[in-house]
């Protein structure tokens, strides 16, 4: 049918936008610099460039004929990342970075129904070993690697 609007995808790239917009004003007087020495709005002003881009694409792409819709989120993933998140947060600094990172991943292997817990878990030990490596051996950050007790 043409000319028929996909209002879903047209209303997310406008709400895209609109946000991309609001960052732009309230950034506008910091200082921008440029990629080697990048000033306190560089980043802000690039992720809302980026922001716009993608909710151009989708109010574009709502006005096409035959364009499919964004698909309608499910509430499981949604909660699996924010709660692995969370659980980050609340075990890094008590729990050390490689307890922390381990159950980072396995929380987040929640949000899947096909997820297999044993490549889960093998998949924690390295990803948890990597974070130690890269965070507290190459990069020298003051994080627990283990539990405080």
């Amino acid at each position: 049918m043409p000319g028929r609007i996909n209002w879903p995808d047209l209303l997310f790239g406008l709400f895209l936008c609109v946000v991309a917009a609001i960052v732009l004003v309230a950034t506008r007087k910091l200082s921008f610099g440029n990629p080697t020495e990048m000033g306190p709005g560089f980043m802000p002003r690039v992720l809302a460039i980026g922001a716009a881009g993608f909710g151009l694409v989708f109010a574009l792409r709502s006005l096409a004929i035959g364009g499919e819709g964004i698909e309608t989120p499910k509430l499981r993933p949604i909660l699996g990342i924010l709660a692995a998140v969370a659980v980050f947060a609340l075990l890094t600094v008590k729990a050390g970075l490689a307890v922390a990172a381990f159950a980072t991943v396995i929380v987040a292997g929640l949000a899947s129904r096909e997820t297999r817990l044993g490549e889960t878990a093998i998949f924690a030990v390295a990803l948890s070993a990597g974070a130690v490596i890269l965070f507290v051996l190459l990069l020298d950050l003051p994080v627990p690697v283990w539990p405080r007790f």
